[in-house]
């Protein structure tokens, strides 16, 4: 099981403090300006992690707003200290670097921040005398400029937008740089003139730079320790070069192997020589290359003896001349990651679960086209195999989405395998912080695409949770985004018909703040234009039922979204669709347990007393579509209607009285042990029926449905019964002159069974030998002991001897089984004798 342990208290002050900037940390200076207290001082600890958190909720978290002006807070070192910052995509600008120039900068990463211009470049020098690591990765504008007013020399490079390259900035100065990473630097700058004046480069990444000549590397050669080349096409030129560089202990010069254009390919001479001469390696990645040669020792050798990752036993050959097994080994998408001895504790490759975690691991951060290929690769284990490493799996695939949020490969694969990764197979190993970070990226993808293949990966995705406990800390967001997927004109049937029993599921079981608010985000116009589109199809389809159980559901006790059911012309939907589909059992429950919601509300009763509702209310009351339920909830609309009395039947026809006719007819047809197709979370609309003596049928309807609910259903039913105060209500209504004997006899035995099954009663019953509840037997001796009865009893204890001739079975028995004096102490059991 992973760890539900909480978030650190620097994690949760960081959070709230970034959420409510203008209540802990700043005050908002002329409406507009974000400014620090005065007596706030913070060091680079705090300040670090407020910067880069800052970061990640930008660019994850939806809700948020940034702030213009969020980067001044650190203008001023005195009062805020930042030494280790990592900057990403569009949050970053030319002024927010500029904000913080005084800084003692020690780690500066700008990955993929492509607003930033050569204006940056200057402010970079402000961190020189600091700076130890600089990433540039993606940055594909700072060595760009506006172009020069007066117009530009012939030779200067102008890109698309009428910008110039800047050829004259280098890293003069930046004298204690060590780490510098260039990835996927523009075309057009001179890479040895930038770096020349370096003189101790520790690690330098040059990915996807095509350089012809990299013998300027050698002047690094006793400092050099790591040295990526990725998609670099190289020669035989840059592998002398590299074989110069003793010092490598990291050495990448991996390819992505569908870009056609590389020429080189791999030896086993160059591997040799790398083994020769990089004595110090501990780390190679020559994943995606071609093997020229064959590497690889013979099969029936590499076949013979356990696996092993000892140099000498290694099935590729070259490698049997290292000293030491290498710490990492990149091989995916290489034919020598299949092979069974490999020299190396970690190794990236498509062979099987682990290399395939290793690679999505080494290339999420900077190689979104081999990290979606990995994940790809992930899904299809999740989908055919049992995913040994879950939580290392989901944590990957969650960090691959939230660092990529626009690439559109990584979220189709990356949606895909969270699918397959959060299946009820895997449920008990998750813990609810990781099951959050899921529903957060599923949603990060649905607002960032409208492509269909994400949207289907998500909403099934989904569909793996428990709805809505699991969704109702994103409540408001997944409903705004499911609406919008119903809401677009052209849609893919199988997305809607998953939105739909997620909008329908989400509004099953929530508080009535909760149904109020997604109300008014257009939830019911929604479903009703998705319920008109199927009428004008002619089709009553799952999407057609799901909208309106979700319309049942999201009108529960909230008269907002009834009236606005019936300002949208729901009525007139209804009875269309009762016409067009006569037959349909499921839609008819759903549309009449519907108008039930509706007619519980008494301001909007009225827009239902027409000869034409009223005639078909009275119609469905001889249903016999799923069981009882239609006729049930036709006879529950029509008693709210009656309990306004005589006096509102504005109609002539059908007469009032001919109407509650059928509805004692249909009352008495039932039966009344009938399970039931409903879910209640509260009586209070049905007990509101009971203290009246305007309409006995009402009053019967209600007890009637409180007695199948609470015989059937007593652990669920009786607590709310209770609860919600029906049981003097009930009493009082035995004593009312009005109620029909019938109705106080159903009273009389509800009251009874609250007191078997709830009123704390302490009952032994001996059945038996081999006797099972539930089984009907017959002719048997029942003993049944109360135990601890009150000390106002005459005796301590009572026994009743009950004898039963024809066939019944247990339940049958408690029902008969008359309580007169109340016991204490609770728990009810059966045994055999």
């Amino acid at each position: 099981m992973a760890s539900d342990s909480p978030e650190s208290l620097m994690a949760l002050c960081t959070d709230y403090c970034l959420r409510n900037l203008e209540g802990t940390l700043c005050y908002l200076l002329d409406n507009e300006t974000l400014r620090l207290h005065p007596d706030i001082f913070l060091p680079s600890e705090i300040c670090d992690k407020l910067v880069n958190e800052y970061v990640e909720l930008v660019k994850t978290d939806s809700i948020f707003e940034p702030h213009e002006s969020f980067f001044t807070l650190f203008s001023d070192p005195r009062s805020t200290r930042l030494a280790r910052i990592h900057l990403r995509e569009q949050i970053v600008q030319d002024q927010d670097l500029e904000a913080i120039r005084k800084q003692d900068l020690v780690e500066l990463y700008l990955t993929n921040c492509e607003k930033l211009t050569a204006k940056s470049l200057q402010t970079l020098v402000s961190f020189s005398h600091t700076l130890i690591s600089l990433s540039l990765f993606g940055c594909c504008n700072i060595f760009y400029e506006e172009e020069n007013p007066g117009g530009c020399e012939d030779d200067c490079l102008v890109n698309p937008t009428r910008q110039v390259l800047v050829k004259d900035f280098t890293f003069e100065g930046f004298s204690r740089l060590r780490f510098l990473n260039l990835g996927r630097l523009i075309e057009g700058v001179n890479v040895e003139t930038l770096l020349r004046p370096l003189a101790s480069l520790a690690a330098l990444d040059l990915s996807g730079i095509q350089l012809n000549d990299v013998g300027f590397l050698t002047q690094w050669k006793d400092s050099l320790v790591s040295l990526v080349l990725y998609n670099m096409d190289l020669s035989e030129e840059h592998i002398q070069v590299i074989a110069q560089l003793r010092k490598l202990r990291h050495l990448d010069i991996s390819r992505d192997h569908l870009s056609s254009y590389y020429k080189f390919k791999l030896t086993r001479r160059v591997l040799n020589l790398f083994v020769e001469n990089l004595v110090n390696l501990t780390s190679l990645d020559i994943s995606g290359h071609t093997m020229l040669e064959n590497c690889t020792i013979p099969s029936m050798e590499e076949k013979m003896g356990q696996t092993s990752i000892e140099p000498a036993k290694s099935s590729i050959a070259p490698f049997r001349g290292l000293k030491r097994p290498l710490q990492f080994l990149g091989l995916f998408e290489t034919s020598l990651c299949r092979l069974t001895h490999i020299p190396a504790y970690k190794v990236s490759g498509d062979k099987n679960e682990e290399q395939v975690l290793n690679a999505i691991e080494a290339y999420t951060e900077h190689r979104p086209e081999i990290t979606s290929r990995a994940i790809n690769l992930l899904f299809d284990i999740a989908r055919i195999e049992r995913c040994s490493q879950l939580l290392r799996a989901l944590q990957l695939v969650i960090t691959a989405l939230k660092c990529h949020k626009d690439d559109k490969n990584i979220q189709v694969t990356g949606s895909a395998a969270l699918f397959y990764l959060t299946n009820s197979e895997y449920r008990m190993e998750q813990s609810v912080k990781l099951r959050r970070q899921v529903i957060q990226v599923v949603l990060n993808g649905m607002e960032s695409y409208q492509e269909v293949t994400v949207q289907r990966n998500c909403c099934l995705t989904l569909c793996n949770f428990s709805i809505p406990e699991e969704l109702e800390f994103q409540y408001r967001r997944v409903n705004e985004l499911l609406l919008n997927i119903l809401n677009q004109s052209r849609q893919d049937e199988s997305i809607q018909r998953i939105a739909v029993h997620l909008c329908n599921a989400l509004v099953c079981q929530v508080d009535n703040d909760h149904k109020e608010a997604v109300g008014k985000m257009g939830f019911v116009m929604t479903m009703l234009k998705l319920i008109q589109k199927k009428l004008a199809d002619k089709t009553c389809d799952q999407v057609m039922e799901f909208s309106w159980s979700a319309l049942w559901n999201i009108t529960d006790e909230t008269p907002d979204n009834c009236e606005m059911f019936l300002n949208y012309s729901g009525m007139k939907l209804f009875l269309e669709c009762l016409k067009e589909f006569p037959e349909k059992q499921e839609l008819h429950r759903n549309m009449l347990g519907l108008l039930g919601n509706v007619a519980e509300v008494k301001e909007l009763r009225p827009q239902l007393m027409t000869s034409q509702f009223i005639s078909v209310f009275s119609n469905l009351l001889e249903s016999k579509a799923d069981g009882i339920e239609v006729s049930y909830n036709a006879c529950g609309v029509l008693s709210h209607i009656m309990f306004d009395g005589p006096e509102a039947w504005g109609i002539c026809e059908p007469h009032r009285e001919e109407v509650v006719k059928r509805m004692w007819a249909a009352i008495q047809s039932w039966d009344i042990n009938s399970r039931r197709n409903i879910n209640y979370r509260s009586f209070e609309p049905i007990l509101r029926l009971l203290p009246q003596g305007i309409s006995p049928v009402s009053q019967h309807w209600a007890t009637w449905a409180l007695y199948n609910l609470v015989s059937v259903y007593p652990d669920k039913y009786c607590p709310l019964l209770i609860k919600e105060g029906g049981i003097p209500l009930l009493k009082d209504m035995i004593k009312m002159a009005s109620a029909r004997q019938e109705t106080k006899e159903m009273a009389r035995c509800l009251n009874e069974m609250y007191f078997l099954l709830s009123h704390s009663c302490s009952l032994r019953i001996c059945v038996p030998m081999g006797f099972e509840t539930g089984k009907l037997i017959s002719r048997s001796v029942f003993c049944v002991t109360f135990a601890n009865l009150p000390s106002r009893c005459k005796s301590k204890r009572g026994v009743r001897l009950c004898s039963f001739n024809s066939p019944f079975s247990a339940s049958d028995f408690l029902k008969l089984l008359h309580v007169t004096v109340p016991p204490t102490k609770p728990s009810s059991f059966l045994m055999p004798i």
